[in-house]
């Protein structure tokens, strides 16, 4: 009898499951979306952010032409972007990374608050981002 009900329960959700999932389709809620770029902002931060970073310290602490040859990166435009961009990976990474230590502190853990919060860490990365970029800028 057991076997029965298994394999007739095992037909009533092969016909209600999806044959295709458009993930691009899905929309997250903010707190998910905050998770997703605090693991990217990680990632990006840890494998070109962190060898960038020594090849350019390399640059300027080897010589004086390559101090002026780091300088001269620093007026290209391109490189400003890619500055400001690295920077808000940190920032935004830094912001996500205090809430999500709120929350293991079990503050902001309901969903009000973890929306709230979410926008919070959103909207101060990119002040941040805003107000440092106009220094490099």
């Amino acid at each position: 009898m057991d076997a029965e009900s298994d394999v007739t329960g095992e037909q009533k959700l092969q016909g209600k499951r999806p044959k295709y999932l458009n993930l691009l389709e899905i929309r997250q809620p903010l707190p998910a979306i905050i998770s997703i770029l605090h693991r990217l902002s990680g990632a990006l931060l840890f494998f070109p952010g962190i060898p960038l970073l020594l090849c350019g310290l390399d640059l300027i602490l080897n010589s004086p032409q390559g101090y002026a040859q780091f300088q001269s990166f620093l007026t290209n435009p391109l490189f400003k972007v890619a500055l400001t961009l690295f920077l808000w990976f940190f920032l935004h990474h830094f912001c996500a990374g205090i809430r999500y230590l709120a929350l293991d502190l079990h503050y902001g853990g309901k969903l009000e608050q973890a929306r709230l919060t979410s926008k919070i860490v959103l909207a101060i990365g990119i002040i941040l981002t805003l107000l440092m970029g106009a220094w490099i800028w």
